[in-house]
């Protein structure tokens, strides 16, 4: 029972310091959206109230990203107040054991991990889609939608159908519905594929066009076209959900698409691991936390290890988009490149508790 009451006081102390961390941190990124969609105001029919909107909608995935440094830091303050306050000293003397300690620690990051998946699954990655669109529709860029037949683009008169989106940006099987004035159809055209040029247009290969006029229809073949369009690199990488921002099901029924047209799909099953790996990231943290509250007595103030924290927590996030980066790269096993940061961090609070217990 002395356990069990344990665990919750616990449970509750570090449930209540997380929930304020991510709240600040929340707050803290939101305003400064905010300020970077300021700049955007008037483009458009982009109003203040878009941005505002815009930039709720991109909360959801600032949770997921910040969701391990948070839990980081909750837990690192909690655990921290506790010792100040003699509970660590006096639960250790109790017969307490820094095993048992951890797997408490763990039944409590347990929740830490559902909300992680469940964020970055359900919640994430439509709620980022939406953003984007509400931009880019309030901007009157582009109005696009994704269908089983491809991403559908609205470009002034012009409709234009991308079957596949590279990761060079270029296109593969590319459709171009052009319209008039009135509503009427004066062409299509089909290209095999699209490259974006520095000059801002677009070379289209392996080019059908078909002219429609006076009731005839007249067929043109072209080896490669100009193409001019405001569709861009920039505004296909918010178009097309990244590999990050998809959910699980998802990413598992493209890397099948993929490779079932012999593609190279070592970006998107690196993502899939990691969309995996990354909510255990959450216990991770809370056992990195656990050696700082060993260390009252070595350490000074709370602020001084909160900063600590912080910092930690700023390098599991770059290291973990540096080995995503380096897998694509090299071609490093995608579990490997996943779960590296993760079993770096871990390392690294094994080896602090033992100098910390020697000490």
């Amino acid at each position: 029972m002395a356990l069990k009451l344990y665990e919750r006081h616990l449970a509750r102390e570090i449930y209540s310091t997380t929930a304020l961390v991510m709240l600040a941190f929340l707050m803290l990124f939101a305003f400064f959206d905010l300020i970077h969609e300021l700049e955007s105001l008037g483009k458009g029919g982009y109003q203040l109230q878009h941005a505002l909107v815009y930039v709720i909608l991109t909360l959801p995935g600032r949770l997921y990203e910040l969701f391990p440094i948070g839990v980081l830091i909750g837990t690192l303050y909690a655990l921290t107040v506790l010792a100040r306050h003699s509970e660590i000293t006096v639960l250790r003397a109790s017969g307490l054991s820094t095993r048992n300690l951890l797997v408490s620690l763990g039944k409590i990051g347990l929740l830490f991990v559902v909300v992680t998946l469940l964020v970055g699954e359900f919640l994430a990655p439509p709620a980022e889609k939406a953003a984007q669109q509400l931009r880019l529709k309030a901007m009157g860029s582009l109005v696009a939608q994704e269908f089983r037949s491809g991403l559908w683009v609205k470009d002034d008169r012009s409709f234009v159908n991308v079957r596949e989106v590279m990761p060079d940006a270029s296109l593969k099987d590319v459709r171009v519905f052009e319209f008039d004035q009135s509503f009427q159809l004066l062409s299509i055209s089909q290209a095999e594929r699209g490259r974006y040029l520095t000059t801002g247009d677009w070379v289209l290969e392996g080019v059908v066009r078909t002219m429609f006029a006076d009731g005839s229809a007249r067929v043109e073949r072209h080896g490669e076209m100009q193409w001019k369009s405001a569709l861009n690199p920039d505004l296909l990488s918010v178009l097309m959900v990244v590999p990050e921002r998809m959910s699980l099901v998802n990413l598992y029924l493209y890397i099948q698409h993929l490779s079932g047209n012999q593609q190279r799909t070592d970006r998107y099953d690196i993502a899939l691991w990691k969309k995996l790996t990354y909510p255990l990231a959450a216990l991770v943290m809370m056992a990195l936390a656990l050696p700082f509250a060993y260390m009252q007595d070595r350490m000074g103030a709370v602020s001084i290890r909160v900063f600590a924290g912080i910092m930690l927590g700023i390098g599991f996030h770059l290291l973990n988009g540096l080995f995503s980066s380096l897998g694509v790269i090299n071609s490093w096993t995608p579990f490997f490149s996943a779960i590296t940061p993760s079993l770096v961090f871990l390392v690294a609070a094994g080896g602090m508790l033992w100098w910390v217990e020697r000490r």
